[in-house]
């Protein structure tokens, strides 16, 4: 649905439309997390996080199971969220079936008539030239059986934290004056074919840092020699996995 898509004190394109959201709903008893790319110490997140601990007073974390509200750009935390939590998404494009048909009438219409098929035709098309669905972010899933939509640029690997989440999903794009909503409990499923079933990334490496095997993993290129490893996106857990391993 539209909504007014006010200017805030950064550009489009930089977390406008959840940084709304997050106006919209946060109260003074509220603990806020800011994440980007699963960060907290990104520039985006923590100028986000200072803005609201500026404006609004509230308190901050970056503790996933601490906090009310969690403003996020491209993921969903590692540690499972609960009832009375709010995921907060920053979204650049919010329309599915924006680069299959760019007209928004015709889009909303084929909303309206659940007409998907060109969808599956795009996933189809990847099966045809790669083998597989090439499709890594951004990957398209439907809501309680009926409406498909695009869950922000997220890596499919967390695609299947937003089913029957207990925490409420809240969609926000400022440039385009949109915002969405995923009820808790609500069934999201990724779209596939029966003989090719949707799957996550897999990496043969554990994070190197914590040595988990469970979380999404980022590539950290080390010197002009090539060499690498492979840390957790989610700088929370991976500090709560090591300092467990402490213990």
């Amino acid at each position: 649905m539209p909504f007014g898509g006010r200017e805030m004190p950064m550009p489009y394109g930089w977390g406008t439309g959840g940084i709304q959201l997050t106006a919209s709903v946060i109260g003074e008893n509220d603990v806020l997390k800011v994440i980007d790319r699963g960060a907290d110490d990104t520039t985006n997140a923590v100028s986000i996080r200072q803005f609201f601990k500026r404006v609004t007073g509230v308190a901050t974390t970056e503790r996933t199971e601490d906090a009310t509200l969690i403003q996020t750009r491209h993921r969903i935390p590692e540690t499972p969220l609960v009832e009375d939590q709010i995921l907060i998404y920053q979204v650049p494009i919010p329309e599915p079936l924006r680069f299959i048909e760019p007209r928004e009438t015709e889009t909303r219409t084929m909303h309206a008539l659940e007409e998907y098929g060109v969808m599956q035709v795009k996933l189809y098309e990847d099966i045809a030239r790669f083998g597989h669905i090439a499709t890594t972010y951004a990957y398209p899933v439907k809501v309680n059986g009926r409406y498909v939509m695009d869950p922000s640029p997220i890596p499919k690997f967390d695609n299947p934290k937003m089913h029957m989440m207990p925490a409420l999903q809240l969609f926000g794009a400022g440039r385009e004056k949109r915002i969405y909503a995923v009820p808790p409990y609500t069934p999201v499923e990724s779209l596939d074919f029966d003989d090719h079933p949707f799957t996550v990334q897999e990496w043969d490496e554990p994070c190197a840092i914590c040595g988990s095997r469970h979380s999404y993993l980022d590539e950290v290129v080390l010197d002009d020699s090539g060499q690498r490893m492979f840390v957790c996106s989610d700088t929370d857990y991976c500090r709560q996995q090591s300092e467990g391993q402490k213990k």
